[in-house]
């Protein structure tokens, strides 16, 4: 009993069209006392299941259509058409499974990932490793992860490791992780097995995030109300209306009945429903998971888009932008050396950027001994032998600080940076600065967000002035509010909204109220679940913000196509109600003429299944893997673009010493050279190819040629100059040209995560310290 109430519709579907079937069969051989019998159960058994649903309608209070295909079933056995009672049983049952059958099909995209939950963790503890529930997990436990097993939850890794991202992110190709880079729960190791050290319980993790955010789409969009129930309260006293005024003019009941038979409204009660939840479906595969069929609806009407900045529009979380040496003892690659090293073990939140900063630049790291952790200042610890600090200012080079200190953080305070100070041996030798950079993939985003129909874009942060103004000019925006509680991001929705419809994005608990406020909000939460998940209509599990995009186009593209089939189907089906009325079309002969409507809209609709276009870049394996490579060199070659500037920084006038001038050009002749070299013939083809065009390319190319033009400025210069025939003026050139060259690097490596490492799946070529 309980498969056969599970099943219903499908046993509807099957019984009714055995029964036509057989009704058919036995009329051709001459049967008719066959023939009626079977056509008439048929219709029977649609008029029972209609009036079924019409009840359960009723105490919901819910308009439905559903009473037309009442009326048609009892009319077509009252004037003796049960072939076509039969015809419309056949038809409401398939519709019916249809439906069934592409919401389950949306739903499963989903409950994929829920089923993926891991429930156990492999915890070392010394020389053993023990199995455990992943709920006992607790931060800083030590956990092994076997080949083909699922990350349990957030971490960080203490060696190499292999990566299968695609529940997360879609992307299909295995990643490559670096020792000292955060993964996130759900991931699949691909590879070798590997240790990490837990970031986080498992609640508090990535992946139950996703999972309790798609539980909240799987029950908000639950009692899916088909676009045919709000058409009702003027759809079927239309109909009424007609098939009453054909009868009292002919005085002929079948002309009724012929009426209410092509009237049944299919094309509402299938195919907007199967277009929306195809909707709902392509976007679950980019990684966007959208809280039902009204939300999809709202997403695709909005046309004022409004974002905060941190975690959003930037990436929400620091990397090391700078490095700064305090003298010619120590370099600039050593200080990022020694801090990362001692960082490995270290939970918090800049050691992960500072870790990742040193292993994308190749450096060899050492696992630290005697860490410990001096609240409120920072982080101490043995690394090779040497004592190593990192922390506060105040801590590291006391309360009168020498002049590198205070340019440092001079800088510090312009740029809206963080900073970390190293001392090796008690010794301050450098110090780290820290951004939270703007995610390399957000212009192309606002870009795309216009060419989809969005008219006008804010950004809404509670940081300074003059950093918002510089990530708004950066990506595009159109207008840009700063210092914004929560209070002025309501009122800033609440002015928006009353021109146009708007979408909020968001991914802090701040967020969570502009959200719920605005028409449809977005929240990011590639990172975990927070309070902005829950207010939100949709929710991007990758962190990726150019998903964005891609969401609204499929939920444009979605509702549209269910209002071409919408019109199309109702469109014929009016037709074909004027010419039953009329007398020219016979029960019998208006169901299959309703059928063939029927199936005409329900095939619009589906093309909502099919792949249209969206916004990310589909980039062939190949040039993937060539865009990865290079991006290890260009990582690898970012410690030189540092040391220009220190060359530069140390030109005296009164005492020239040329010497770390001459080591910095072989550097540049020797390593930056070549891959800006490499770059040109390998990175811009590849571009061009996945931007279709070599325009897309022009502006990076131009300015290889300018880094070519200045390094080979520098080569001419030094040819000609040692410390004893150096002038006050050459010495001011020289400084002049390496300043310059610096800018132009550090505007070209911003060019090239924008316009080209932001296209590979996944972001994992995007994510450097530039």
């Amino acid at each position: 009993m309980t498969w056969l109430v599970r099943n219903r519709v499908l046993v509807l579907f099957v019984s009714s069209t055995v029964l036509l079937l057989g009704g058919a069969v036995a009329w051709l051989a001459g049967g008719d006392s066959v023939a009626v019998p079977l056509w008439a159960a048929a219709t029977v058994l649609g008029l029972s299941f209609s009036a079924v649903s019409i009840v359960d309608a009723v105490r919901r209070r819910q308009p439905t259509v559903d009473v037309i295909a009442l009326l048609a079933l009892a009319g077509a056995i009252a004037v003796d058409e049960v072939f076509a009672g039969a015809m419309i049983a056949v038809m409401l049952s398939s519709g019916l499974l249809l439906e069934t059958r592409a919401e389950a099909r949306a739903r499963r995209d989903l409950s994929l990932l829920v089923q993926r939950a891991p429930r156990t963790a492999r915890r070392r503890l010394g020389d053993s490793v023990v199995e455990v529930e992943v709920d006992v997990v607790c931060t800083g436990d030590r956990l092994v992860v076997g080949a083909g097993e699922v990350v349990p939850v957030d971490g960080r890794l203490l060696s190499a490791a292999v990566l299968d991202e695609s529940a997360l992110t879609g992307e299909s190709m295995p990643v490559e992780r670096a020792r000292g880079d955060d993964v996130r729960s759900g991931v699949a190791n691909a590879g070798e097995p590997f240790e990490l050290v837990a970031l986080a319980s498992a609640a508090e993790s990535t992946y139950a995030g996703v999972v309790r955010l798609v539980e909240q789409a799987q029950a908000s969009s639950a009692p899916f109300v088909r676009a045919a129930d709000r058409a009702a309260v003027f759809f079927v006293p239309l109909t009424l209306a007609v098939a009453g005024l054909a009868w009292m003019v002919s005085a002929d009941p079948v002309r009724a009945v012929a009426v209410l038979v092509v009237a049944t409204p299919c094309p509402l009660l299938l195919a907007a429903p199967i277009a929306i939840m195809s909707g709902l479906s392509r976007a679950a595969r980019v990684g966007v998971v959208v809280k039902g069929g009204a939300a999809l609806e709202r997403l695709a009407a909005g046309q004022v888009m409004l974002f905060d900045k941190t975690g959003t529009l930037t990436a929400g979380k620091p990397e090391v932008a700078d490095v700064t040496a305090a003298g010619a003892a120590v370099s600039a690659e050593e200080v990022l050396r020694v801090a990362a090293s001692l960082d490995q073990l270290s939970p918090h939140v800049l050691a992960g950027a500072i870790v990742t900063a040193g292993t994308r630049r190749g450096l060899a790291l050492q696992m630290p001994t005697e860490v410990r952790e001096v609240h409120g200042y920072g982080l101490e610890g043995l690394v090779g032998g040497h004592r190593v600090r990192l922390g506060k200012a105040t801590w590291i080079v006391g309360d009168d600080p020498p002049q590198w200190a205070r340019q440092v953080r001079r800088r510090a305070e312009l740029d809206g940076s963080l900073t970390v100070f190293v001392a090796i041996d008690d010794v301050p030798v450098g110090a780290l600065l820290l951004v939270d950079p703007i995610r390399p993939d957000a212009p192309r985003m606002v870009r795309a967000l216009r060419t989809a129909g969005i008219t006008r874009i804010v950004l809404l942060t509670g940081d300074r002035a003059d950093i918002a103004d510089m990530v708004g000019r950066v990506v595009g925006v159109d207008a840009v509010l700063a210092n914004c509680d929560p209070a002025a991001k309501l009122a800033a929705i609440e002015r928006e909204s009353a021109n146009a419809a708007t979408i909020m994005v968001g991914d802090g608990v701040n967020d969570a109220p502009a959200l719920a406020a605005a028409g449809a909000g977005v929240a990011l939460a590639a990172r975990g679940a927070t309070a902005s998940s829950q207010a939100a209509d949709v929710v991007l599990t990758v962190d990726r913000i150019d998903a964005l995009a891609d969401a609204l186009l499929i939920a444009r593209r979605c509702k549209g196509i269910a209002l071409q089939a919408v019109v199309v189907g109702m469109g014929l089906s009016l037709g074909a109600m004027v010419i039953a009325a009329v007398g020219l079309l016979p029960p019998a002969a208006g169901a299959i003429l309703q059928e063939i409507i029927d199936v005409l809209a329900i095939a619009i609709a589906l093309r909502a299944v099919l792949p249209g276009r969206i916004h990310t870049i589909a980039m062939p394996a190949a040039d993937v893997a060539l865009a990865r490579e290079l991006r290890i060199e260009h990582d690898a070659v970012l410690p030189v673009i540092d040391q220009i500037r220190t060359v530069a920084d140390a030109l005296s006038t009164h005492d020239p010493d040329l010497g770390p001038a001459q080591v910095l050009l072989g550097r540049l002749e020797n390593e930056l050279l070549p891959h800006e070299r490499a770059d040109e013939a390998i990175l811009m083809p590849l571009v061009a190819r996945a931007l279709a065009g070599h325009e897309s390319t022009a502006a990076m190319s131009r300015t290889h040629a300018e880094i070519e033009h200045q390094i080979v400025r520098v080569h001419r210069l030094l040819t000609d100059l040692d410390n004893d025939t150096a002038q006050p003026g050459d010495i001011v050139e020289l400084r002049r040209i390496l300043y310059g060259l610096y800018a132009i690097l550090r505007l070209h490596n911003a060019q090239e995560e924008e316009g080209a490492f932001s296209l590979v799946p996944n972001g994992e070529a995007s994510s450097g310290s530039r």
